[in-house]
Order: structure tokens, then C-alpha cells, then sequence
């Protein structure tokens, strides 16, 4: 019966990704979509997958600092190795690769699984503290442009009319607020019932634990290093964006706002639990450039080749990581397995 939830579980994430990109595409005319693709200079592309080579490079060295804050030294290609195994999963399981990678850690470099997940925990709270402030920063850079694109496209013109017929909004805003005051005076009037709850207790214990992951970044020796390879990461993905609008001459006159709006929204449907971000990561990088006037045909391109050729990335390094964790992860087995034999052995000959 488990094995048959986790296969409807994939099936709808997968039918969630293909209905995206059905909406993505339809009513669109596909040549002029092809003849963006063609037309785009590879040449650029080239670049920013170097760029995201030594950015996943960055990002491994700063999970490595995480472990050796716990006592738990792995070596360098050991940690990388892991993690872009992590990120080739993630193309086929949606947010199983945290705990792939983790696993293939324990292997090779004898981490146990819980101590990596939680510094797995953090690396992902600390992102999306990034990540709310490059939202934040996006809106304040070009609220102008995302204002009149929300008010014009999204809402239709139909902002002045809201604005003066608020009532709606207020009475929605207003059960809302009885809905959460409600939920928690219930939560507060069961407390006790509910921490004799197996399950309210293994939440419990999950944000205590994301909250001790967080202070645990406190610990390091070398914090400034830990935030540089942090900035250098986004700095990173920034570059590949920005410099990625010079692969078309539809985005080439893009500025740097743009760029900024491009990694933000990206980034959030790079987060969404379905295989690799395919689907959301195409409607939101779509939707911004559509903001920034590209036609939804230059934008659906844009996004094609940009998370494709990062697809195409992630598998090469991945693949190639999987074979050197497997073959190191099968030393290990052999090394383990000849130990008590070698024990037994020289056991023998002393007496």
C-alpha cells in the first residue's frame, strides 16, 4: 500500500510538471518558440555552465564547513560527490536528493545520516533567508514594474475597481484573521492532549532541530568564509541568469534588475517539489520576462535553454559522480567486511 501511495504521489507531481508546461506553451505559436532556440548564441550558454561547474564547487565547500562544525570531517570530493548525487535524484525524486546525498555520505565517509541532514536543514533555511531577501530587494529595485504588471495583466485592469469597492477584501481579511485566532485557541486549549500525540511530538522535535541546525552555524571557526561561499553561490546563479539574456537577442538588452527578477521568481519555482523544477520553473521565468516585455514565445525559449542546458549539467557531473561514490562506497564495504577476517586471522597465529 506504501509502495503504491509513493508511485501516485510521483505520478501527480509529474502530471503537475507536464500541465505547467501545457500552460506554459498553449496558444502559442511553436516555430517562432524554435526559431528562438536557433537563433540563440551557445557560445554564452558555454559560459554560464562554467560558472555553475564552479558554483556547485562553492556550494560543496560550504556544506563541508557545516559538517566540520559537527565533529564530523569528510573530505572535500567526498562531500561534492554526495551532493551532485543529491542533485541528479532530485531530477527524478522531488526533494528525495537531501537525503540521498546524505546516505551517500554515511557510505563513503562514515557521516551519519541524521548529523548531514541536519546541516542539510540549515544549508536550506539559510537559502530561503536568501532568498526572501533578493524578494525583497527585486520589489524595491522595480516595484514600478511589477505594480503595473499585476494591476494591468494579472488583475486585468480591474484594480480600480477593487481599490473602490474594498469590502470584499475586508471580510476576506477578516475571517482569515477569525480562522487563525480561532486554530490557535484551539491549539492552545488541547496543548496538553496534543503532546501526548506521536505526531505533534515528531514536529516538536523537527523545528527544534531546524532551529538548533540554524545556531549551529555559530559554531564555525571561520564564519566570514562561510559567507563569502554563500554570496559567491548566488553570485553565481545571478551571473548565469543575467548573462544568459545575451544567448537571445529578444533579452539581450535586459539590465540588471532583470537579471535579479529572473533568479528570484526562478529560484522559487526551482523550489517547488516536482522532478528538477520542470513546469514552475518555466510559468515564473516566463511570467517575469513577460513583466519586462518579452513575448511569452522569447520567454518560454529563454527558460528552455537555460534550464535545460543545467539539466544537461547536472546529469554529466552527477553521473560522473555517482560512478566515483559507488566504486569508493564499494571499497568501503570490502575494506569493512576484511577487518574482522583480519582479526581473526592474526588471532590464530598468536596462539
Amino acid at each position: 500500500m506504501k509502495k503504491l501511495l509513493t508511485i501516485l504521489k510521483y505520478a501527480l507531481l509529474l502530471s503537475v510538471s507536464g500541465l505547467l508546461m501545457w500552460y506554459a506553451v498553449q496558444g502559442q505559436d511553436l516555430n517562432s518558440i524554435g526559431r528562438h532556440v536557433r537563433e540563440a548564441n551557445y557560445s554564452w550558454l558555454a559560459i554560464t555552465m562554467a560558472l555553475s561547474a564552479l558554483g556547485y564547487l562553492s556550494r560543496a565547500y560550504r556544506w563541508k564547513m557545516q559538517l566540520d562544525a559537527t565533529k564530523y570531517k569528510a573530505p572535500f570530493w567526498d562531500v561534492y560527490h554526495a551532493m551532485m548525487v543529491g542533485y541528479l535524484a532530485n531530477l527524478v525524486l522531488p526533494r528525495m536528493g537531501e537525503v540521498i546525498r546524505c546516505s551517500i555520505l554515511q557510505r563513503t565517509s562514515k557521516v551519519p545520516v541524521q548529523i548531514a541532514l541536519g546541516t542539510v536543514v540549515t544549508e536550506r533555511v539559510i537559502d530561503v533567508l536568501v532568498l526572501l531577501g533578493l524578494l525583497g530587494s527585486t520589489l524595491l529595485l522595480d516595484f514600478d514594474t511589477f505594480w503595473s504588471f499585476v494591476t494591468d495583466k494579472v488583475m486585468g485592469g480591474r484594480y480600480d475597481e477593487l481599490a473602490r469597492n474594498r469590502t470584499p477584501l475586508l471580510v476576506a481579511a477578516g475571517i482569515a484573521l477569525l480562522l487563525v485566532a480561532g486554530l490557535a485557541y484551539a491549539l492552545f486549549q488541547n496543548l496538553e492532549r496534543l503532546r501526548q500525540n506521536a505526531l505533534f511530538n515528531k514536529v516538536v522535535l523537527f523545528v527544534k532541530g531546524l532551529l538548533a541546525g540554524v545556531f549551529s552555524v555559530l559554531k564555525m571557526k571561520n564564519k566570514s568564509l562561510f559567507l563569502f561561499h554563500t554570496f559567491f553561490t548566488w553570485a553565481v546563479y545571478y551571473l548565469m541568469d543575467y548573462l544568459a539574456f545575451r544567448c537571445f537577442p529578444a533579452t539581450y538588452s535586459l539590465d540588471m534588475r532583470a537579471g535579479l527578477a529572473v533568479l528570484t521568481f526562478g529560484a522559487f519555482g526551482m523550489a517547488a517539489p516536482v522532478a528538477g523544477g520542470i513546469g514552475p520553473f518555466h510559468v515564473m521565468v516566463q511570467g517575469i520576462l513577460l513583466a519586462y516585455g518579452i513575448s511569452k514565445e522569447a520567454g518560454i525559449a529563454y527558460a528552455l535553454v537555460v534550464h535545460g542546458s543545467q539539466t544537461l549539467l547536472v546529469v554529466l557531473m552527477g553521473g560522473v559522480s555517482f560512478a566515483v561514490s559507488m566504486m569508493k562506497s564499494g571499497r568501503t564495504r570490502q575494506q569493512t567486511a576484511a577487518t574482522p577476517a583480519l582479526a581473526v586471522a592474526t588471532d590464530v597465529e598468536s596462539s
